[in-house]
């Protein structure tokens, strides 16, 4: 899959073959057969070009990550504790991310359902909206 994402487009085996030799030595059927393997799997799609395919991955890398992350998690009895353990591993790279992506994915807190008369909710809760900007 590295070498997949890596390109980030369709790649045949050959491709894939002749990257991989320049680190070790490994057989065209091997690659083959992981490539088919991935694809049984739902990791690639691949459309037929001539005798050959190009495969192509389903989703990006930070998508498979972030799926491995929550198969992992949704795995604890108590996913709290696993969290506090997983944020206790990282460096302080990552919980600088992290905080980066939990700002990123907030939503604006919901506007009471009956606000007062006179009052505009959305403007009180989220300083900057759209009529404190003229309406952009």
């Amino acid at each position: 899959m590295t070498r997949v994402w890596k390109w980030n487009r369709p790649v045949t085996v050959r491709e894939v073959l002749e990257d991989l030799q320049k680190e070790r030595s490994i057989a065209y059927t091997t690659v083959m057969t992981v490539l088919d393997n991935l694809h049984q799997k739902g990791w690639v799609r691949r459309e037929a070009e001539g005798r050959a395919y190009r495969y192509e991955a389903v989703s990006t890398r930070a998508a498979y990550a972030a799926a491995l992350m929550n198969e992992a998690w949704s795995q604890s009895d108590n996913a709290a504790a696993a969290l506090v353990a997983f944020f206790g591993m990282m460096s302080e790279e990552q919980r600088q991310a992290l905080t980066d992506a939990v700002r990123i994915v907030q939503l604006p807190e919901t506007p009471p359902e009956n606000p007062a008369p006179g009052r505009n909710p959305v403007s009180e809760q989220n300083p900057g909206s759209a009529e404190d900007s003229g309406g952009r």
